[in-house]
């Protein structure tokens, strides 16, 4: 059992990836903003047939984490009939939020919440720029662009 404050652990996003190809009940949450989902892009799961839940963590601007999160996200994945102990993945910007979320959802009872740690768009690189060095977009996983 875990401990309080815990999840399942970290996975980079290829990993993430190559979890949600191979396991059927494996799901993806991006927990970034609206925003960031319109202007930067969402990953892309349709080449397995699947799509990510988006539910923010953090609306922009805001002042704290959405108080609604665990609820909003249990009921997404009742309706997908994912159970609590399906992997659950989570996906921020670069690995803050998201380890947050898989903590917040691990304290409601789900057992194996991962953080996806180098994001969707990883650490800004030397000369302040993301999406260069690691995450989602950065080792060449599908996204898409609304």
């Amino acid at each position: 059992m875990q401990s309080e404050g815990s999840y399942a652990g970290n996975v980079t996003s290829q990993e993430a990836f190559d979890e949600l190809s191979s396991q059927a009940n494996a799901i993806l949450i991006d927990v970034r903003t609206q925003a960031e989902w319109a202007f930067v892009g969402v990953p892309d799961l349709r080449p397995v047939g699947k799509e990510p839940v988006l539910v923010e963590w953090q609306s922009f601007p805001s002042s704290g984490p959405n108080p609604d999160f665990a609820a909003v996200v249990s009921d997404h994945l009742v309706k997908k009939g994912v159970d609590q102990n399906a992997p659950i993945y989570f996906l921020c910007r670069s690995g803050a939020r998201s380890q947050a979320a898989a903590i917040t959802l691990t304290r409601s009872g789900y057992t194996r919440c991962f953080n996806i740690s180098d994001g969707f768009e990883g650490p800004l690189d030397a000369d302040g720029h993301r999406g260069t060095q690691s995450g989602w977009k950065a080792v060449g996983l599908p996204w898409i662009q609304n």
